[in-house]
């Protein structure tokens, strides 16, 4: 199965980590200049956000290393998660239409993601972590093998 383009991990990076870096350095601050009873409770909450910033260096590239995909003949392949796996199996014939997205950071990343959208309402059908090349060509061939296979209902 192909993997996320390597660029994935750290666009994820400057994406989730500022949500944890940027509170944990005014936690600190606020401990160093706050008087001792509040600079305790400050420094206890900045040990669980340092605790979160590890978990999340750790979580973001574990889980890109399990998003995957696959095109086969008839329909493309799409498993993610780890401790909770998921593993996505979308006919071509499904398919109505693909979209690419691409947020700031992606674009500086040169990523995008794919997203199917299926006669299913509640179909997980996004391919992420492609880079830009390559996010066109799959919606190019999926477009077409969707086009084929519609053509016969």
């Amino acid at each position: 199965m192909n993997r996320v383009a390597p660029r994935y991990v750290p666009a994820r990076y400057v994406c989730d980590l500022p949500w944890t870096v940027i509170p944990l350095i005014a936690v600190i601050v606020g401990a160093v200049i706050a008087s001792d009873g509040l600079a305790l409770t400050l420094w206890i909450i900045a040990a669980v956000l340092v605790a979160v910033l590890c978990w999340q260096v750790w979580f973001i590239p574990t889980q890109a290393k399990r998003r995957r995909w696959l095109e086969t003949e008839d329909e493309l392949l799409i498993t993610k998660g780890r401790l909770w796996r998921t593993f996505t199996v979308v006919p071509y014939g499904r398919i109505q239409y693909v979209d690419v997205t691409a947020g700031p950071v992606d674009r500086l990343f040169d990523l995008k993601k794919v997203k199917l959208n299926t006669a299913s309402s509640t179909s997980d059908s996004t391919v992420v972590g492609l880079t830009g090349a390559d996010a066109d060509a799959l919606r190019d061939r999926l477009s077409v093998a969707a086009r084929e296979r519609m053509s016969g209902l």
